[in-house]
């Protein structure tokens, strides 16, 4: 079977992150980091794919369909697109290049955040992201002292938690990877999350919180539904009528799960987990319907 994939979507990706990367590599040249987040000049040698190479490889993944990324680099990567990265090593070598390029991973994902419009508009998420099945928690040790049980509106799952906040064009905004058994209305994450935002932000009654006052002094209004067992609160027509469309950010935790599939339970290192999450995330922000609305700005380390 032949698999084709848009070269003009590949030139697109690579064009971007190749030029995100010497940003980046510009301004730490003038600001050294540590030397423990310097693990690729560790190696003794420099590897053949660059970090703009391994960066597009991995977003490229999340925006192929496929769902077995060792299939779809072995038949991809090492064949029809081999002319494009003709220092494409093997899998197992690129999967360690791919942990050394964590950094990176999560850098671009946030500053591909940083470019969604702030429209005063948000809705606000979480979605579960298990590693492994329930019956297996006993025997699973890869997310030894990470992964934590938790709750979702589905029932008990062992594993992480992505916060997302979104803006009514369905772009991202921000994003945070909790342990599962991290509220949603934790002050710290909401404190994250929420960091800079002005206007209305929507979110279901898991997010009612003692901080709407301090949100509101710094111009944010959290809106959120009540439980059962509280009294009812009064709501503009305006605010009632945007929770109840509160299901668009529903609509890009599908996208993200299907389309960009960012959880699976079969990684065997919580750094595979890390930058697969990160690239499909980034991956998102790449789709057509997102792409077109997104306002350029310079990298402001």
């Amino acid at each position: 079977m032949y698999f084709v994939m848009d070269t003009a979507k590949v030139v697109e990706v690579f064009c971007f992150l190749d030029d995100f990367c010497k940003e980046v590599a510009a301004y730490f040249a003038t600001h050294p980091l540590p030397a423990a987040l310097h693990p690729r000049s560790c190696a003794g040698r420099k590897p053949s794919l660059s970090e703009s190479e391994v960066l597009t490889i991995l977003v490229l993944y999340h925006l192929s369909g496929f769902k077995c990324f060792e299939y779809f680099y072995q038949r991809l990567i090492l064949r029809e697109l081999h002319s494009y990265f003709p220092g494409a090593v093997s899998y197992t070598q690129f999967l360690s290049l791919a942990r050394q390029a964590c950094f990176h991973a999560l850098l671009l994902a946030q500053y591909r955040c940083s470019l969604s419009a702030r429209t005063g508009h948000y809705y606000i998420d979480s979605k579960k992201l298990p590693v492994c099945d329930n019956g297996r928690i006993h025997q699973h040790h890869v997310f030894d002292g990470i992964a934590q049980r938790g709750k979702s509106s589905t029932g008990w799952f062992f594993g992480l938690k992505l916060h997302l906040v979104t803006n009514e064009h369905k772009q991202l905004v921000w994003f945070l990877v909790t342990p599962a058994n991290i509220a949603d209305n934790n002050k710290q994450v909401l404190s994250y999350m929420l960091s800079g935002l002005k206007g209305k932000c929507y979110g279901d009654k898991g997010y009612l919180t003692a901080m709407l006052e301090e949100l509101l002094e710094k111009e944010l209004h959290l809106v959120s539904k009540i439980r059962k067992n509280m009294k009812n609160i009064l709501l503009s027509l305006h605010d009632k009528l945007n929770l109840m469309k509160r299901g668009t950010i529903e609509a890009v935790n599908d996208i993200l799960m299907s389309v960009c599939d960012i959880n699976h339970t079969r990684h065997r290192n919580p750094l595979n987990a890390l930058v697969h999450i990160l690239s499909g995330l980034t991956a998102y922000t790449f789709l057509e319907s997102n792409n077109s609305k997104f306002k350029p700005a310079r990298i402001n380390a």
